[in-house]
């Protein structure tokens, strides 16, 4: 994924020579003699380099589409997450566009603020809604549109551009917004949390088709009035592209002092869900039990991860570990250097219908998991005997769970290669987008408002 020519104004944004892809440089796909057979415009706050879930997925879909013949605009942001700082090789500019996998990405200028706090992302989530709003627009018209959460406002996006331009429009559901502001304490129920709640109803209202990414998502849209019908499900999946259980993550334990230690690492996004407190109380069982050779290895960055690494840094928890930020291109690795993967979100209610994706990427490199989430999680993860499940925010069940592991070599293999052969047969990317592209033909056929 290479980083590709940025231009200010965009002149070509009204291109009237369909049958032909722009050569931009490189790294942007070569011309072509012929026109896609569909034309997708994709709205989502976060895409690579950025390595959070919404990012991977997107990304992961639309590389496929745009194999298969399709051509695809990606309307985000310029990469910033989670600490609100650009990153390098890019500028927060008002309009830029690169290529990534032949995939046309078009970056708009939103007000930046990091993953924490209230009313500074709120500003950034509703910057964005204005200027994907305005390019969205402003570009030939697809046929079809899909906004994806979190965040809510980059449905409300889809929901403006498709009003405005009668665009057939997917919604894509991968957060529910805004009881899951509520369930981490970011918002209490006020006059402002009740418009969200009529902003939402009127959001689902918008969208001709709703893709969610489980079952659990499903009955919660259908508590809120929308019609089973109109629900579909493409889930996360494994991406064989990029998780190869054959990787090495040598360099990784050398790094880190790791060689010899048995390492219980989580990867991902440090935030307010995550409840990775439990894992410094985790942290301070295994150092009074005199477990050197544990360590637990947090990779990532987030709206907590400072708060919890000077935690640590007070209890001079030295068998607990902080990477900061880390390239999607490493996860693979810090992987690979695990000997098994945490995948945990706090003890609520609404987290009982998630299906994380960090789920697919351990067992897609054969590594066991210990599954600190309720619900549709659990069973999957016992259905594919992949790992332990434990409760939510208890030391006590994650410290056992490492400990049985650490001590049982070949029960954590075992376990390991249940998830890969699992996720390999029901949950590989390239059969997921092509489901999903079935959704994208039913919709173009089958809207009122189709081109």
């Amino acid at each position: 994924m290479g980083l590709a020519e940025r231009v200010h104004p965009l002149p070509w944004m009204r291109d009237h020579q369909p049958a032909r892809m722009r050569l931009v440089t490189d790294d942007a796909p070569a011309l072509c003699e012929f026109a896609p057979s569909t034309r997708i415009v994709y709205l989502s706050h976060y895409f690579p380099p950025e390595g959070n879930a919404p990012a991977s997925r997107v990304h992961a879909i639309c590389k496929r589409w745009v194999r298969d013949g399709h051509q695809v605009t990606v309307i985000t942001c310029a990469p910033n997450h989670p600490s609100g700082r650009v990153y390098p090789g890019y500028r927060n500019w008002p309009l830029q566009q690169e290529y990534i996998d032949g995939i046309q990405v078009l970056r708009v200028g939103t007000f930046l603020a990091a993953n924490k706090g209230k009313w500074r992302r709120a500003v950034n989530f509703i910057s964005y809604m204005i200027a994907s709003t305005l390019v969205a627009l402003y570009i030939r018209r697809p046929d079809v549109l899909i906004a994806t959460s979190p965040q809510f406002f980059c449905g409300w996006a889809g929901v403006m551009v498709t009003a405005l331009k009668r665009i057939p429009f997917i919604l894509e559901i991968r957060d529910i917004w805004p009881e899951s502001i509520q369930a981490v304490g970011a918002s209490k129920r006020n006059i402002a949390f009740r418009l969200l709640e009529r902003m939402e109803r009127q959001m689902y209202a918008s969208a001709f088709r709703i893709v969610t990414v489980g079952a659990g998502y499903k009955e919660k849209l259908v508590e809120r009035h929308v019609p089973p019908y109109k629900i579909d499900i493409v889930t996360n999946g494994v991406d064989r592209e990029l998780f190869d259980p054959h990787i090495s993550g040598s360099s990784i334990r050398k790094h880190y002092g790791l060689e010899g230690k048995f390492v219980c690492s989580y990867v991902g996004t440090i935030g307010m869900a995550s409840g990775l407190k439990v894992a410094l109380r985790a942290a301070v069982l295994l150092k009074s039990r005199s477990r050197d050779d544990i360590r637990i290895l947090l990779v990532g960055d987030g709206a907590t991860r400072d708060e919890l690494q000077q935690m640590a840094l007070k209890e001079n928890l030295d068998n607990i570990i902080f990477t900061g930020r880390v390239d999607r291109s490493m996860v693979p690795s810090f992987i690979a250097a695990s000997n098994v993967c945490l995948v945990h979100l706090r003890k609520k209610e609404l987290f009982e219908s998630v299906l994380p994706s960090k789920i697919f990427e351990a067992a897609g490199m054969a590594r066991p998991i210990i599954l600190g989430v309720r619900g549709h999680a659990a069973g999957l993860v016992e259905q594919a005997r992949a790992g332990i499940c434990i409760e939510p925010e208890n030391e006590y069940e994650l410290v056992a769970a490492i400990e049985r592991l650490a001590t049982d070599r070949e029960l954590a293999r075992r376990l390991g290669r249940n998830g890969y052969d699992y996720v390999h047969t029901n949950f590989d990317r390239d059969q997921l987008s092509r489901n999903y592209f079935g959704i994208i033909r039913n919709t173009i056929d089958n809207s009122p408002i189709a081109a």
